[in-house]
């Protein structure tokens, strides 16, 4: 096989094409919200479009979704009925462009 780059050496261009910063990964988001009538996710990784990942309501009363996330930082709220809502389970708290809080998570 053929290195994509005559500079770098065929087994280190092998592993450039597979890294973890071009793969996603499946990421479940669990909202509890069991009086809800409908829970959508929102980030940097769907455009804030509330329509795009609309979650699915859980015999116990969550909410579920999962979405593949490409390596890195991403920025999410959950809408409940149309409020935005931080995740209490985030691994932090960030700002948006807006200066608004919304939750945080890492994939690796």
């Amino acid at each position: 096989m053929q290195s994509l780059n005559p500079h770098v050496p065929q087994r280190l261009d092998q592993f450039a094409r597979y890294s973890a910063k071009k793969m996603s990964k499946p990421v479940n988001f669990i909202c509890a919200a069991p009086a809800a009538q409908n829970v959508t996710l929102v980030g940097d990784f769907n455009d804030w479009d509330p329509s795009a990942f609309p979650m699915k309501r859980q015999p116990d009363g969550n909410w579920l979704i999962q979405v593949p996330l490409h390596h890195g930082h991403h920025h999410y709220q959950f809408l409940i009925d149309g409020k935005p809502t931080l995740d209490p389970k985030a691994q932090g708290i960030a700002r948006n462009e807006k200066n608004e809080k919304v939750s945080l998570i890492a994939v690796s």
